[in-house]
């Protein structure tokens, strides 16, 4: 038992800026969750610049920004501003220096990128299990299942995972579709959504100004927008109803997409078990369908 605490002890220490805010977040003031979004919005300047310069440009006294510190587990503001530099240092490498590094490491004769990635994505694994606010997350998985009609849109690297995603939730039902698939119009799309309906986005940095804008458009015309990140700092939370930040951290020159990958199969996998005998029903017409037209190999 004793261990066990000390575990948990040394975990929630070792926890990283947006970990801790997000664990965090509903117990702060209002206050004290405009200095946290400020900080996650603007990590350089929290590591570089000083309390009073930080707190003029954010409009916030400086004792707030020192008080959110102390209240996210960190023993003053310089606490927290260290544990932003060496997230800058790991994080603010552009895509084409990370492939430098990871040829540099390559031609000195390393061999150790696949056990160093595998362990970074198992890492994040055990994250989002211990991190994921679970409360939230049924709530957005039965307002999806209750939506008339769900959009799903990704951009850039997130436009496998949406496809991946819309694939799964159409064995089940009818009513998700992929917003601006094959040069469609996305804003066709969202003109029809409103209360009743819901939008899924998936985005991470370099975050797409379609997806900001999407979330953006959808929440003013009172839809359910959901949004899955890797950081605080996207833009589109601030628009949506249920917002998820999973861990993506790897040596790799991109981030990892496996945490958000496992969330979007858990998510279906929630569905399919409140939609009862009808997703049943679907799903076998859907395979005797693909059989007919000679989609799937039966052997």
């Amino acid at each position: 038992m004793e261990a066990i605490v000390e575990r948990s002890g040394r975990d929630r220490l070792n926890a990283s800026f947006e970990q801790r805010l997000s664990r965090n977040f509903d117990g702060l003031s209002d206050k004290l969750r405009q200095a946290g979004e400020y900080v996650a919005a603007h990590p350089v300047d929290t590591a570089t610049r000083s309390l009073r310069t930080v707190a003029n440009d954010s409009g916030l006294a400086p004792a707030t920004f020192s008080r959110l510190a102390r209240a996210i587990g960190y023993q003053s503001f310089e606490d927290l501003r260290e544990a932003m530099r060496e997230k800058i240092g790991e994080r603010v490498n552009s895509f084409a220096e990370r492939a430098e590094r990871l040829q540099a490491a390559h031609e000195a004769g390393e061999t150790g990128f696949f056990e160093a990635h595998l362990s970074a994505c198992q890492s994040n694994l055990e994250s989002l299990r211990r991190d994921i606010d679970r409360a939230l997350l049924e709530q957005a998985v039965d307002r999806l299942h209750g939506a008339r009609n769900v959009l799903v849109f990704g951009a850039l690297g997130s436009t496998g995972i949406v496809e991946y995603l819309a694939y799964m939730a159409h064995f089940c039902t009818g009513k998700w579709t992929i917003g601006g698939r094959m040069g469609a119009s996305l804003g066709a799309a969202l003109a029809g959504l409103d209360a009743r309906d819901a939008l899924l986005v998936i985005t991470k940095p370099p975050f797409s100004t379609r997806s900001i804008e999407a979330a953006r458009i959808a929440a003013a015309q009172g839809v359910y927008v959901v949004v899955i990140t890797d950081t605080h700092a996207c833009p589109a939370l601030r628009h949506a109803a249920a917002g998820f930040v999973v861990p993506s951290d790897s040596p790799h020159f991109y981030s990892s997409y496996v945490a958000t990958l496992t969330l979007a199969e858990a998510m279906v996998g929630m569905l399919v078990s409140r939609a009862g005998p009808a997703a049943r029903a679907r799903i076998a017409r859907v395979e005797e369908s693909s059989r007919r037209l000679g989609e799937t190999w039966d052997g």
